[in-house]
């Protein structure tokens, strides 16, 4: 039997940029105790020893918290640490092997950018669908899609029953418009990483969430 589906109202997304392990952790803590529901572990850079270690200490906190942890397309570093789950791109290895190798108790999340590839998704083993970019960011700039906007959001909801967790440029002048448009949660990477107060930030953000409706 499957677990029942977690919380997505607000996904913090690690930012590869912060290369210090005692920051890194620093910013991961904070956005829990603010009220972060959910954690992707996002790593472009670092090499496969730091990647594992990092995802070790990240699971560590996350467990503190009981917060799941996903891994951002490597399966063998979720495999190899008991995350939740993972979150594949476009890219990655096709969702139906991801889900042979992980098993079905764990979490697939997959990168949508465009009406098309959310109506593929449909017939997908997967979890939940992050919409990638909803507005325009530099925190991401290879591989991307055009910008979905609040059009995109509503237009993929009307197609879609899987939960949406969209990302891109969302902070907390934006967040309660991308949940009115249709999504289920945000995923957050500079709003929170690059604030001088990511602990605060989050709270904020979490508020507006429940302001909106959001699950939680």
């Amino acid at each position: 039997m499957r677990p029942p589906p977690p919380d997505y109202s607000l996904m913090f997304v690690t930012d590869d940029r912060v290369s210090d392990d005692d920051e890194f952790i620093q910013i991961l803590e904070a956005t829990l105790r603010g009220g972060a529901t959910i954690v992707q572990l996002r790593e472009k850079k670092l090499n496969t020893k730091r990647f594992y270690r990092r995802a070790v200490e990240t699971k560590a906190v996350c467990d503190r918290y009981e917060v799941p942890l996903l891994v951002n397309d490597r399966i063998d570093i979720a495999l190899s640490v008991n995350a939740d789950g993972v979150h594949l791109g476009q890219s990655d290895m096709p969702p139906s092997v991801a889900r042979k190798l992980i098993g079905d108790d764990k979490i697939i999340g997959w990168s949508v950018g465009s009406f098309e590839q959310a109506e593929e998704a449909n017939g997908l083993e997967v979890d939940y669908l992050g919409l990638s970019p909803v507005f325009a960011t530099n925190t991401k700039t290879l591989d991307l899609e055009p910008p979905l906007g609040l059009e995109g959001i509503e237009e993929i909801r009307k197609i879609s029953g899987k939960p949406l967790v969209s990302i891109g440029g969302i902070d907390e002048g934006n967040a309660a418009a991308v949940i009115e448009s249709g999504s289920d949660g945000i995923a957050v990477i500079s709003a929170i990483s690059r604030s001088c107060d990511p602990e605060r930030t989050t709270t904020n953000l979490k508020e507006i969430l429940c302001r909106t409706g959001s699950k939680r």
